[in-house]
């Protein structure tokens, strides 16, 4: 199934707004993880990392549902495919990871700092606040790049339909026509 134009241009749209977002969101929770890393402040500490859980709970997941989820229907109804160009099925392999990991990983450790840091205690490790989003930001960054770029060619797939449509169908047979004397 091909989307009609209008339905490929908002899905576009979508899917571009959705990964800044993403993006967005992501260099926020960075700027709050190395606040709450570099400060002195239990204060601060303690509003950074509630700010990071505002940001996972309610803001990231939808956000990166919707990245996803746009970025599949434009991959199955454009001419782009989701296996047919190296680049598209790296981004989707990619993003389902980031996805996972930010439900399994990202959210727990920003979870287990709020429960610490509201307890009264310190920031228990900083890589709860910093690693998720470090790790997150560079792979969106990779995203993006290989968006713009779109290097290394079709997958084996994508050559084979792409010669299946190149290649002539078989002529049709001559009808056999009598030699006039």
């Amino acid at each position: 199934m091909k989307l009609n134009r209008p339905a490929r241009r908002a899905s576009l749209v979508v899917h571009v707004a959705a990964s800044a977002s993403w993006l967005g969101l992501t260099l926020g929770l960075l700027a709050l993880g190395v606040t709450a890393t570099t400060t002195g402040s239990a204060v601060t500490v303690e509003a950074s990392v509630r700010a990071m859980k505002l940001f996972a709970d309610w803001l990231l997941l939808p956000v990166a549902f919707l990245t996803l989820l746009s970025g599949l229907l434009l991959s199955l109804g454009t001419a782009w495919g989701l296996a047919r160009h190296r680049w598209v099925y790296t981004k989707f392999w990619l993003t389902l990871a980031t996805t996972t990991a930010t439900v399994f990983a990202l959210r727990p450790g920003v979870n287990s700092a709020v429960t610490a840091v509201a307890a009264g205690g310190p920031l228990p490790d900083a890589g709860d606040v910093l690693f998720g989003p470090v790790v997150s930001l560079s792979a969106y960054a990779f995203m993006t790049v290989i968006s713009i770029l779109k290097p290394w060619g079709p997958t084996r797939r994508g050559r084979r339909l792409r010669a299946a449509v190149r290649t002539p169908a078989a002529p049709a047979p001559r009808a056999r026509t009598r030699a006039l004397p």
